[in-house]
């Protein structure tokens, strides 16, 4: 967290909640009052504190809907999964040492698979 967002928040942000993450959940003290079809300055300021790492993924997806102006009411309850087809949250590990790579990869290392006998390369006549 920046410093100016650090002295935002004390100013002005009014702690909404929490998630199982640990991220905190604010809205600008005494907000404006909600007015439709007036743009990203008629609505009330709502932001996130990450806990740790600050990794967007990471955010629920009921309070992304409450950030993103989708849903006005608080989310209650944002902790249980909703359906049992949900998974807990696994973050994204493209770009670093712990990512996917198929057998094959130059990344992984290792030899490569021979090719099967289906693949002719072009070569010019």
């Amino acid at each position: 967290m920046t410093i100016g967002t650090r002295l935002f928040t004390w100013l002005k942000g009014e702690l909404v909640g929490t998630d199982a993450f640990g991220n905190r959940y604010y809205r600008e003290r005494g907000g404006r009052p909600l007015k439709r079809g007036g743009g990203r300055d008629s609505r009330e300021r709502r932001w996130v504190i990450y806990q740790g790492d600050e990794d967007a993924s990471r955010v629920p997806p009921v309070w992304h809907g409450w950030l993103h102006h989708t849903i006005d009411q608080l989310p209650a309850d944002a902790d249980k999964p909703l359906y049992p087809w949900q998974k807990p949250y696994q973050p994204n590990l493209t770009g670093t040492p712990d990512a996917y790579r198929p057998s094959g990869s130059i990344l992984k290392g290792g030899p490569r698979a021979r090719a099967t006998g289906d693949y002719e390369p072009w070569t010019p006549e």
